[in-house]
């Protein structure tokens, strides 16, 4: 049998399941419940709110890279494996629902820090021959996260007072199945027939001709 986790990495888990059920404001007496422990151990831990919610953001940011890095250089059988086990990931799919739900500075900051990530591991992909080179690596990232986050909140199920995290698997490996086809769809066969449209806008956007598309099929 396993050991149990150390406090430190039991209250990690119990904060993130607890921020996700019930909102960033969850008592921590409730969260010190949930992992097992005495209130007083989450502030030597952690020494305060701010300070857990910034290491349940790290998590987040670790986990994401960690799924991301995996399907980017392991393929589809990757993908298909996190598909199927979307319960994992439902800790952190909720924290981070309701950390943009909150909104505010920290919460841009969150998406900074996603985008941040998505340039390191898009990199990963290049380097692994997986992802096309983009002659602005940092905005093909933002312009990612940002709709990756969106779609997220479309759904807008961290709007209840409550969110049951027994119900978000189900939920996140339907939003899954409907929105990874088609984009899918639209990274490996792109939408526009010929790179006119993009030839013009750098044109006018810079005053100078656009590269030659590179023979590999990939843009600079």
């Amino acid at each position: 049998m396993d050991p149990s986790p150390p406090a430190e990495e039991r209250i990690l888990q119990a904060a993130l399941r607890r921020f996700a059920l019930d909102g960033l404001t969850a008592p921590l007496r409730t969260v010190a419940q949930d992992a097992g422990v005495s209130a007083g151990l989450i502030i030597h831990h952690y020494g305060s709110r701010e300070h857990l919610l910034e290491r349940c953001d790290r998590r987040a940011l670790e986990v994401t890279r960690e799924s991301k890095v995996g399907v980017l250089t392991g393929g589809a059988g990757v993908l298909l494996s996190q598909l199927a086990e979307a319960e994992r990931y439902a800790p952190v799919v909720g924290y981070v629902l309701r950390r943009l739900q909150a909104g505010g500075p920290l919460a841009l900051q969150l998406v900074e820090d996603f985008a941040a990530q998505a340039v390191v591991y898009l990199a990963e992909g290049e380097r692994a021959g997986t992802i096309s080179s983009s002659r602005d690596p940092e905005a093909r990232a933002h312009v990612l996260v940002e709709m990756a986050l969106g779609s997220l909140l479309l759904q807008l199920p961290a709007q209840r007072d409550h969110l049951d995290l027994a119900e978000l698997p189900r939920w996140l490996r339907a939003h899954s199945e409907r929105i990874v086809p088609p984009l899918l769809e639209i990274y490996t066969f792109p939408l526009l027939t010929d790179r006119s449209l993009y030839d013009a806008l750098l044109t006018s956007l810079e005053g100078e001709e656009p590269p030659s598309p590179p023979t590999d099929g990939t843009h600079s």
